[in-house]
């Protein structure tokens, strides 16, 4: 009996740990694939990418869109044929308890030097959709001050 009971735990854990590596999988294909519609200014696929109540948060103060505003913001950069190239690295992902919201947060390589995304996907229907990404600036603490001068021009 106990051989038995061990037999299905082990078959029950083996189950999450792939659930778990088929989630990650898919998400990380999500924020990939989102970053390369960016770069490729497929707008179409980049906000099919995100949930109606997606929010974004810019590197700028003034920078908090929802979806629509967010779209609008976009728009003229993809029309041109460009809009940004960031290319992630050093992702890592939590997940909520119920396995139906998965966060992360991403080094970024971008025209503004070295960034940081973060962010929530939730599960909608079945599959992963990016509901909120907040991109930085990093700026090292030895530097605050003189970016605290300028922020102040």
């Amino acid at each position: 009996m106990i051989r038995f009971l061990a037999i299905c735990f082990l078959f029950s854990t083996s189950t999450v740990f792939s659930q778990s590596s088929k989630d990650l999988i898919e998400l990380n294909q999500l924020i990939d694939s989102w970053h390369t519609s960016a770069a490729k200014a497929d707008f179409k696929h980049y906000f099919k990418a995100t949930t109606e109540d997606f929010v974004f948060l810019g590197t700028a103060p003034g920078e908090r869109w929802n979806r629509t505003e967010f779209q609008a913001f976009c728009k003229p950069y993809f029309d041109k044929g460009k809009a940004w190239d960031f290319q992630p690295s050093e992702r890592h992902w939590q997940f909520a308890a119920n396995g139906k919201v998965a966060y992360f947060d991403e080094n970024l390589a971008t025209w503004m030097e070295s960034c940081r995304g973060s962010g929530i996907c939730v599960r909608v229907k079945g599959e992963w959709k990016i509901s909120y990404y907040n991109l930085t600036v990093l700026i090292e603490n030895e530097k605050i001050k003189e970016f605290i001068k300028l922020r102040k021009e």
